[in-house]
């Protein structure tokens, strides 16, 4: 569990990462300059690590003990900006000490 967990942590970072870079750098890029490059080179990590980051939330929630709202929190934070880092500091961190 803990290391599903860790893996989870992990997961979660680099989601609300590239979802910060594709949304506030990769996106304007594409529009104000009309180069996509940038979002073709990130959108596809980031859309790997939010599958990832839903999967493993479904996978863990059972051993966590969440409710399904408290899951439904933890997945729609993933598609919120800096979601994921609330996510951990509120509902994993604690967890994982």
């Amino acid at each position: 569990m803990q290391k599903l967990l860790s893996i989870f942590r992990i997961t979660a970072l680099l989601e609300g990462v590239s979802y910060i870079l594709l949304l506030f750098i990769a996106t304007p890029i594409k529009y104000l300059y009309e180069d996509p490059q940038y979002v073709k080179i990130l959108g596809m990590p980031h859309g790997i690590l939010f599958m990832s980051y839903v999967v493993l939330a479904i996978l863990i929630s059972s051993d966590m003990k969440w409710t399904t709202k408290t899951l439904w929190i933890v997945l729609v934070a993933s598609i919120v900006p800096f979601g994921t880092f609330y996510i951990d500091k509120k509902y994993l961190k604690k967890s994982h000490i």
